[in-house]
C-alpha cells in the first residue's frame, strides 16, 4: 500500500504545480487516495538511498552499457528560510551564492549512459550535533558524517550494487587526498576540479624532494596536459587546464586531475562535460518534480519528500527517453492541458450562466 502511495504521490509531485499538500492531493483523486494516507505515507517508514536504488534499478540494468559509465556526485541546497529549523533543515554554506543558506542540503549520485542519467543514491546531510559558538555565542549545528565521507559512501554503494562505471567525477569541493585515494584504490577513474592553489610536483623526485609548486604557477596553455605529482598522494595524476569565456565576458580558469594518464586532455575535458547532467538533475528536481513545494514540518515527512521528488525526476528521465522531450518541455505540456481543461470548465459555466 505505500509503494502505491507513493507512485500516486509522486505522480502528483510532477503535474501539481503550486504546493505539494495531502489534502491537495486527495482533493484530486477522492475515490484513489484519502488525506490520511498521503500523511501515513510522509510520517510513516524512512525511505533512502536503499529504496531509491531499489525502484530504479531495472531501469538502470536496462541502460547500462560496459564501457564510458560515469558516475556524478554533487550536492545542492533547498533553500526553505521560513521553515522551521531541525537536523536537516538548517544553515549550509552555499558555494554559488557565497554566503549560508537555510535548507536542506542533498548529496547525489548519479550515473550516465549516453543520453540518460539516473539517480543510484543520495544522502541528506544531518547537522546532528548542537553547539555554541564561542565568539557569537550563538547555538549552531555541525554533522556527525562529513560530506566527504557521505561522498565516498555513495560511490562505495554504487560499487556494491556493482553500477557500471569507469569515471566518478565531481567538482573541487570534493578534491580530497582521501576521496581521490579510495577512488584510485577501487581501480577507477576519476575526474575532478582542482583549485589552483593545490600544490604539485613535476616528477616523482620532485616530490620526495618536497619542491612543490601551485597549480596556477605552472606553464600551461589552454587544453594542454601534464603529469604532476599531487602533494599527499603517491600515484601520479593527469593535470588539464581549461581557459573559458562566463556568460557575463570575464575569463575563468577550469584546473582538472584525473588519474588517467592514458588520455588526453581533450577525452578528459570531454569525459568531464558529462558533469553538467548533475546540474540539470538539481534544477529538474527543484522546479518538475517539487522539491520545494512541500509545506511538511518534520524531520521524516521532509526526508521522505525529498525521496519523493527524485523518484519523481526518475519518472521524467524516463518519459524523456519514450518521447524525445525534455523535464521542461514536459512539464509545460502538462501545465497547458492544465490550462485547456480549466478554460474549457470556464467556458461551460459561463454558458451556464447565460442559459440561466
Amino acid at each position: 500500500m505505500l509503494w502505491k502511495i507513493c507512485d500516486i504521490y509522486t505522480d502528483y509531485l510532477i503535474y501539481q504545480n503550486k504546493y505539494a499538500t495531502a489534502t491537495g492531493l486527495s482533493e484530486l483523486l477522492p475515490n484513489d487516495v484519502s488525506h490520511d494516507q498521503v500523511t501515513r505515507f510522509l510520517n510513516g517508514d524512512l525511505f533512502g538511498s536503499k529504496e531509491l536504488w531499489g525502484y530504479i534499478k531495472p531501469e538502470v540494468r536496462r541502460h547500462e552499457t560496459v564501457s564510458e559509465g560515469a558516475l556524478l556526485l554533487d550536492d545542492t541546497i533547498e533553500e526553505k528560510p521560513y521553515t522551521d529549523e531541525n537536523a536537516i533543515m538548517c544553515w549550509h554554506h552555499c558555494h554559488t551564492k557565497g554566503r549560508h543558506i537555510k535548507g536542506v542540503n542533498i548529496l547525489s549520485c548519479l550515473v550516465n549512459y549516453g543520453e540518460v542519467t539516473l539517480p543510484v543514491g543520495y544522502e541528506i546531510v544531518h547537522k546532528d550535533i548542537q553547539f555554541s559558538d564561542v565568539a557569537s555565542k550563538k547555538l549552531k549545528r555541525s554533522a556527525s558524517v562529513t560530506k566527504n565521507e557521505h561522498f565516498r559512501n555513495l560511490i562505495e554503494q554504487a560499487h556494491v550494487n556493482t553500477v557500471k562505471f569507469d569515471y566518478v567525477l565531481a567538482d573541487s569541493w570534493f578534491a580530497s587526498k582521501e576521496n581521490f585515494d579510495y577512488i584510485h584504490g577501487l581501480k577507477k577513474y576519476f575526474i575532478i576540479g582542482l583549485k589552483s592553489n593545490r600544490t604539485v610536483a613535476l616528477s616523482q623526485n620532485e616530490q620526495m624532494g618536497g619542491k612543490f609548486q601551485k597549480v596556477d604557477a605552472l606553464s600551461m596553455n589552454d587544453g594542454q596536459s601534464k603529469i604532476v605529482w599531487l602533494k599527499g598522494n603517491v600515484f601520479p595524476i593527469t593535470l588539464v587546464k581549461k581557459i573559458f569565456i562566463n556568460e557575463d565576458g570575464s575569463t575563468g580558469v577550469l584546473y582538472l586531475a584525473s588519474n588517467d594518464v592514458n588520455h588526453d586532455a581533450d577525452y578528459l575535458y570531454q569525459t568531464y562535460q558529462k558533469r553538467w547532467q548533475i546540474e540539470l538533475y538539481h534544477k529538474s528536481i527543484k522546479q518538475n518534480a517539487s522539491l520545494s513545494k512541500s509545506p511538511t514540518k518534520r524531520i521524516r515527512s521532509q526526508s521522505n519528500h525529498v525521496f519523493a521528488s527524485i523518484v519523481a525526476f526518475c519518472k521524467l528521465e524516463t518519459l524523456k527517453l519514450v518521447t524525445a522531450t525534455n523535464h521542461f518541455a514536459l512539464k509545460y505540456k502538462l501545465v497547458v492541458t492544465a490550462n485547456i481543461a480549466a478554460m474549457k470548465e470556464l467556458q461551460n459555466l459561463r454558458s451556464s450562466l447565460v442559459a440561466a
